[in-house]
């Protein structure tokens, strides 16, 4: 790829650069008009606003255009630049071009050597004219909205082609690598994430006078043959690169990936259905750096001799698996491992306890959802090296170390057999970001210390059998969630955390006293949960300004008056920002290079995020697990068992994002409001336990979304709507109310549980019948008129009325 010297300039030839810094700003190329002697012109990475691409045109001399990483504005922009015969590269990437390429655009650009329009919304189709260039060499068009088949024939390829890279587009049709049997120079295709794009390797024996080095086609509709063998890539001699991931695969790993004459640097055979002995497959790959064969169905046990057969292995990833047996420790003997990933096998014995020591280059280590056991990191309390751990779901045991120290940026021992207490010196832990040791049996106290880590945003201790206070801390911390449900903690000081930090935060199932005013100081909070306490008091108005709110659970405490009808005026529901903040939180990328002088993508990112576990939210009559998806799943309120009283506020109707209403178990009163028919959202709603009276609302039938419905042990009466979900509700949704009837075929009401006299449930069915309120209106009126024309205007009436 041809990449300008910024610092050097021949006689004669004019160079503009702009890169750098980046602000936003606007310029119009009209400027650039009187520059005729131009050859260059870099204004890449400038977060600039570009516009008047005719101005260019007058720039008859220029060779290479850089507008990288800006906005480029205004129509036919490259149609704009067709006439500047002496282009010879054109990058465009990242810059908000969107539209379709015409043909025309191209045609007269026949010295045009590299064209990169990679992460823009190109759409329609790829012009022909593309491939019909003599001297291209780098072809991107890789991250738009393209589709159809890719218009390439044997006949019109340039031959100098080096680089194709048509990746995430919606390309579909068929394509044939015997089309590039005579592209001499080809080195890099990736067609990957093309889910509708079909690959055909067959070359009938031939072999390509093309010699790769990186071919990646993860996400396309691959043929199992590709690695049934034989086909062209066993040829490939000079392949460092393959991603074969997301593609549906199964059969054996090909023998032809490790005997041909290949030096492989990086393998990617992820998300397939591969088969076989992990131990059996490998053989010597000196140059290979990173393998990834996760989600795949390997069973067997790494090879003792690993780091002979990977002695520059600086990624492993093998996770979701069947691979058992022992860690062997010749794992510490690849000096350059970097990132392991083996969670999700059925591992077994204990972790060498070199890998927490003695490998200076490890950072990221996971071994989660296994069955390693021992002491917890192996009694080691240096982790200088590593960065971020995972052992969760095993069954380690033991203290945590004291005096604990390293560079430890996130820490998952979730689910394991943990015990004793974090003491002061745990916390010594600076630069710890993330720290789950949820569902051990560790005890005593929160100490003090553990308000010296200031970059903490992430504590999840739930599940264990600490007790007493958390801490007061002089300096608050900036926690995005807290996880503390399911201790004995009785005490919360408001300086614990700074309160407008928090996004999570779950108390449940401790032993908190006191009133619950402070939470309306969570301007962030979104996730809510303080249920299984002792707290008391009124719900304040002021939790009405809590605008982020998806789920509040304060359910099973001692909350009492009545609900603020400000709740009504809450914005339950989905926020745009919800998913870009759970898929940015906790992403440690982990970046890997390797050298390779003529791949332009000189590293790959391995990432290191932590999956935060699952919340648990009762509804529908069942507690529910819910992940990352959470806060585009659920939007719930969960008031029950609790001792609110005075009538249902009818504002609550206007939440017609929530899916989940829970008020049973109170003291509530009055009419269930006809507005819930405005929640249209709603799949529970438990009104059980209470006191409500009056009919059920037939305004209600018209929530096509209620799965679940509970009114049972209140005071209703009148008839049980049966159309729309109603039909589906059993009668255990209505028990104990003895004056409320089922209706039956016709228009008659049986008792529900109890029987009543017939006179009654007829005049039951009057009183909730609004068809019957209407005729029984218009028969009132009919009656009436007629009374007064038969007086007025019959001879009868008159003579009755002068006799009066």
């Amino acid at each position: 790829m041809y990449v300008p010297q910024s610092n050097s300039t021949t006689e004669g030839q004019a160079t503009v650069e702009a890169g750098g810094r980046c602000w936003s700003w606007n310029l119009s190329f009209t400027i650039f008009s009187s520059f005729h002697e131009l050859q260059l012109l870099d204004l890449s990475s400038n977060a600039a606003c570009f516009q008047d691409f005719d101005g260019l045109q007058r720039l008859t001399k220029l060779r290479y255009l850089n507008l990288s990483e800006n906005s480029l504005i205004g129509n036919n922009i490259l149609e704009s630049l067709g006439k500047l015969a002496s282009l010879e590269v054109i990058n465009f990437h990242s810059s908000s071009i969107s539209g379709a390429l015409q043909d025309s655009a191209f045609r007269n650009l026949k010295k045009l050597r590299e064209l990169h329009l990679g992460s823009n919304q190109l759409n329609g189709s790829i012009p022909p004219s593309l491939f019909e260039l003599p001297r291209l060499e780098y072809l991107d068009l890789s991250g738009n909205l393209l589709q159809g088949h890719i218009p390439i024939t044997s006949s019109i390829l340039p031959l100098s082609l080096q680089t194709l890279k048509l990746s995430s587009n919606n390309l579909n049709g068929t394509f044939y690598f015997f089309w590039l049997r005579n592209c001499t120079m080809l080195k890099k295709i990736d067609l990957s994430k093309n889910t509708d794009l079909a690959i055909d390797v067959n070359f009938s024996g031939r072999v390509p006078k093309f010699q790769l080095r990186a071919l990646i086609l993860s996400g396309c509709n691959l043929d199992n043959s590709i690695i049934t063998g034989p086909n062209f890539l066993g040829t490939q001699r000079h392949l460092q690169i393959l991603d074969l991931s997301n593609n549906n695969l199964a059969g054996s790993l090909p023998n032809w990936i490790f005997t041909n004459e290949a030096n492989l640097v990086y393998l990617d055979l992820a998300n397939n259905s591969l088969v076989g002995s992990v131990n059996l497959m490998w053989q010597y790959q000196s140059n290979l750096q990173m393998v990834n064969i996760s989600k795949n169905r390997f069973v067997g046990q790494l090879p003792t001799n690993i780091s002979s057969v990977f002695p520059n292995l600086t990624v492993l990833d093998a996770s979701y698996n069947s691979i058992s047996r022992y860690l062997q420790p010749s794992l510490c003997n690849i000096s350059r491992l970097a990132y392991m990933d083996l969670s999700n096998n059925k591992l077994t014995g204990e972790v060498p306890p070199c890998l927490f020591t003695n490998c200076s280059e490890l950072k990221i280590l996971k071994l989660s959802n296994n069955n390693l056991g021992g002491l917890i990191l192996g009694g080691a309390s240096n982790l200088s090296f590593i960065s971020s751990i995972y052992l969760a779901s095993n069954n380690f045991e033991g203290a945590l170390p004291n005096n604990l120290s390293g560079d430890l940026e996130i820490m998952d021992l979730h689910d394991n057999k943990l015990s004793g207490e974090l003491d002061a010196s745990f916390w010594n832990l600076s630069k710890l970001q993330v720290l789950s040791v949820a569902s051990n049996s560790l005890t005593g106290e929160v100490y003090p210390a553990i308000c010296k880590l200031t970059g903490l945003q992430v504590l999840d201790m739930s599940a264990n059998k600490f007790a007493g206070s958390l801490p007061n801390c002089t300096r608050k911390l900036t926690l995005d969630f807290l996880n503390m449900s399911s201790n004995t903690l009785s005490g919360f000081p408001s300086s614990f955390f700074n309160s407008s930090f928090v996004t999570v935060l779950d108390l449940r199932y401790n032993q908190f006293k006191g009133s619950l005013d402070w939470i309306q100081y969570l301007s962030q909070i979104k996730l809510l949960m303080l249920g299984g306490n002792m707290s008391e008091g009124q719900i304040s108005p002021k939790l009405c300004h809590l605008q982020y709110l998806n789920v509040i659970e304060l359910s099973h405490n001692r909350l009492s008056g009545s609900l603020p009808p400000c709740i009504g005026g809450m914005s339950f529901g989905y926020q745009v920002d919800d998913l870009e903040f759970w898929s940015s939180v906790y992403n440690l990328d982990f970046g890997v290079g390797f050298s390779t002088a003529d791949i332009d993508d000189p590293s790959f990112m391995y990432n290191g995020r932590y999956d935060l576990q699952g919340f648990t939210f009762s509804t529908k009559g069942k507690l529910y697990t819910y992940g990352r998806s959470f806060f585009n799943m659920m939007f719930g309120i969960d008031l029950s068992a609790n001792m609110l009283s005075g009538e249902i506020p009818w504002e609550i109707g206007n939440l017609s994002h929530v899916k989940s209403l829970n008020l049973s178990n109170n003291f509530l009163t009055g009419r269930i409001p006809t507005t819930f028919a405005n929640m249209t959202d709603i799949e529970s709603l438990d009104l059980s336990h209470n006191h409500l009276s009056g009919p059920i609302p037939w305004q209600l039938t018209q929530l096509w979304s209620l799965e679940v419905f509970s009114v049972a042990y209140n005071k209703l009466s009148g008839c049980i709507p049966n159309s729309g979900q109603f039909g589906s509700f059993g009668a255990e949704s209505y028990l104990g109310n003895a004056n409320l009837h089922s209706l039956s075929q016709g228009s008659r009401c049986s008792a529900v549980p109890s029987s009543v006299e017939e006179g009654d449930v007829e005049d039951e069915e009057a009183s909730e019948d609004p068809i019957l309120y209407i005729i029984s209106a218009a028969s009132f009126v009919l009656a009436f008129w007629a009374t007064v024309a038969f007086t007025c205007c019959h001879s009868l009436g008159q003579h009755l009325i002068l006799r009066l």
